[in-house]
């Protein structure tokens, strides 16, 4: 089973240690089981996919905490949060990272959907991809060329096929392009 952004992305109760009997005391420390093998190694890749979607991500869309009008006049807010905002809003630092979470994690979801095929690739390629309808939307994500070349079988194809979202409103956008560009060396890792 492939690991998965959202689940890293959904809150968790905190684990309560069993009270011990009256009068007995452990004589090893209290602790949970170690992982071993690949389930550790899919724990370890995956709070590192989780940083690396967080911090390119976070990066890319950069941080406003009162809501302004994008490239093409969307309300947007926190890393480039669309849904549900209104000119006027405003939120906190600690608002806008749980946005992200949540927008990343429902991204994900979406992304595999979609593309069923990424839930094995390497975490660069799903983090390049989730950050891309991240940015586009699921719904012209998963209508995309980068999301039809991936599921014909040509995954070089597929990133190559970024740069065509670099347009915003009809017109070229550096920042796009650069964006696209570090999401093609990510989707690249492993080819």
């Amino acid at each position: 089973m492939a690991f998965s952004l959202s689940a890293l992305f959904r809150p968790r109760p905190a684990a309560v240690a069993a009270p011990l009997p009256a009068g007995r005391v452990p004589s090893v420390p209290l602790k949970a089981p170690a992982a071993r093998g690949t389930l550790r190694r899919r724990m370890v890749a995956g709070t590192a996919a989780a940083a690396l979607a967080v911090t390119f991500v976070g990066t890319c869309e950069g941080t406003k905490l009162k809501a302004y009008r994008d490239i093409v006049g969307v309300p947007t807010i926190c890393n480039g949060e669309t849904r549900g905002v209104t000119m006027g809003m405003t939120t906190t630092k600690e608002e806008c990272q749980a946005m992200l979470l949540k927008g990343l994690g429902e991204f994900e979801v979406d992304v595999l959907k979609c593309v069923p095929g990424l839930a094995s690739a390497p975490d660069e390629r799903l983090v390049a991809h989730v950050s891309l309808a991240y940015n586009i939307g699921a719904g012209a994500y998963c209508k995309s060329t980068v999301a039809r070349r991936y599921n014909a079988g040509d995954i070089a194809g597929s990133c190559d096929a970024f740069d065509m979202w670099d347009k915003a409103g009809g017109r070229r956008v550096n920042g796009l392009a650069i964006r696209r560009n570090d999401e093609q060396v990510l989707c690249r890792k492993g080819l």
